[in-house]
């Protein structure tokens, strides 16, 4: 009993981290790609819904979605409405892996031909560069996948003759409500509901569990990713938050939903299956993940506004720092710098143009330039902790503007702090004249290219006649 506990921890933890090695191949590999089609296919719920399910699929990973989608909202590119269908969409997707677990792991037992290709790819890791290093990691995820759902099943075999049915909770909603919660606690551990999956589909199969009771397991598992959920949120970024929030209220009702109707749905289901309580399982599990998203698409909008109200903003010009947690996706992180960087890029030019104007509040200017100078420090060493891939140019040409453009905001807002300067240039009539132009095309807007022209040349007349006094 003791070897087959160990046993079944050791298929665990080569499954954990198959699906870690493989996720974040396929992530770097398909990154740009991925991240373009999320900006690009999410104008409305069902299409942000489609497009997470899709992405999620080809990642088999929700949290790599989830990330792009918390970098895409607090960098402003995508409203919150847009990403509750993403959101729906990828906990649709990561079903994904239970399939993938059945048809492939219990079905056809690729665990054997799987061990094999860990020697090309371990070779293409080691000696392969770019994208020839990243291939390498993922089939290496892929075959130690396989690997471990092989040690589990090995594990596994015999069991329903060693747990005897007294260990096992009661066939009743009390019973079921135990596994929920047994369930639940699982993912909460391995940080994952796909290893918990596995081990499910793995006890179901040997007969060591009946098909309610795995159906249970597999509902807290999905409830339990809430936790990570909000334990990823917890002190994150409002977009982090709100993403958390909309996670748990979703995954929350496709539970109950499930959990309520199981003693209905599980004939149903198993009829579909043909009596294939492991096919009956993965079906079941996508089955309340779409409905639950089907119920939630149509009040998209309404579900949007009130995860919003329970997560109001700050009201705090400056906004928030970029969620550390964005570091793991480049692309992510750089949309979230670069709104960061717009948001101080306004304060200053406000405070540029209130005191070009002479207006009051001098005391209070000066204290946000002082904390947008913070913050520009803030994020200097936010791009410093991340890591850019080395293959990918476009990458780093946007890194280093965005250096460039930390610096000159650097150095515009302790100009901001020479209050004589401004004085100087008020008391001159000339100056003084250019002074309120560029406040006025400040205060306007300069994007586009003839503004930035017209500010070009206001700072060149203003630093000529400066120049003279």
């Amino acid at each position: 009993m003791t070897q087959a506990i160990l046993q079944i921890l050791g298929g665990i933890g080569l499954f954990l981290f198959g699906m870690e090695m493989m996720t974040g191949a396929l992530r770097d590999l398909g990154g740009p790609g991925l991240r373009r089609a999320l900006a690009r296919f999410t104008t409305s719920p069902v299409k942000g819904a489609l497009t997470g399910a899709v992405v999620t699929a080809l990642t088999q990973s929700s949290s790599a979605t989830m990330v792009t989608v918390i970098g895409f909202v607090g960098a402003g590119l995508m409203a919150f409405p847009q990403a509750v269908g993403v959101i729906l969409g990828a906990n649709v997707g990561t079903t994904l892996t239970g399939w993938m677990v059945t048809l492939l792991g219990f079905k056809l037992q690729l665990g054997a031909v799987a061990l094999p290709l860990l020697l090309p790819a371990a070779l293409l890791r080691l000696i392969g560069h770019g994208r020839w290093q990243r291939l390498g990691a993922a089939l290496a995820g892929f075959a130690l996948i396989f690997v471990g759902i092989e040690a589990m099943q090995a594990a596994t075999a015999g069991a329903d003759a060693r747990l005897i049915p007294a260990l096992l909770p009661p066939d009743s909603w009390a019973g079921r409500a135990v596994l929920v919660a047994l369930g639940a606690a699982v993912t909460l551990v391995t940080q994952s509901s796909s290893a918990g999956v596995a081990v499910a589909l793995a006890l179901l199969g040997a007969g060591a569990i009946g098909f309610a009771e795995a159906a249970a397991l597999v509902i807290g598992m999905d409830i339990g990713t809430t936790g990570t959920a909000v334990l990823a949120s917890l002190g994150g970024s409002r977009a982090m938050r709100l993403t958390g929030l909309a996670h748990v209220f979703y995954n929350l009702l496709t539970g109950t939903i499930a959990f309520v109707l199981l003693g209905f749905v599980a004939p149903l289901v198993l009829g579909l299956a043909r009596g294939d309580a492991q096919l009956g399982l993965v079906l079941f599990h996508s089955g309340f993940n779409l409905v639950g998203a089907l119920a939630i698409l149509p009040l998209a909008g309404p579900f949007a506004r009130l995860v919003e109200r329970l997560v109001p903003a700050s009201g705090d010009p400056l906004g928030d720092l970029p969620d550390r947690r964005l570091l793991s996706d480049a692309g992510a992180a750089l949309d979230a710098v670069g709104a960061a960087l717009s948001r101080v890029a306004d304060v200053l030019f406000a405070a540029l143009a209130a005191g070009l104007r002479g207006r009051r509040g001098v005391a209070a200017r000066a204290a946000l330039t002082l904390r947008a100078e913070a913050m520009l420090d803030a994020l200097e060493e936010y791009l410093a902790r991340l890591v850019l891939p080395s293959d990918q140019p476009a990458p780093l040409a946007r890194y280093v503007a965005l250096l460039h453009l930390t610096d000159h905001l650097h150095r515009l807002a302790h100009r901001l702090t020479q209050g004589g300067r401004m004085t100087r240039l008020r008391a001159d009539p000339g100056l003084r004249r250019a002074g309120l132009a560029l406040a006025g095309r400040l205060e306007q807007g300069g994007d586009a290219p003839q503004e930035a022209t017209r500010l070009d040349r206001l700072a060149r007349l203003i630093e000529r006649r400066m120049a003279r006094l």
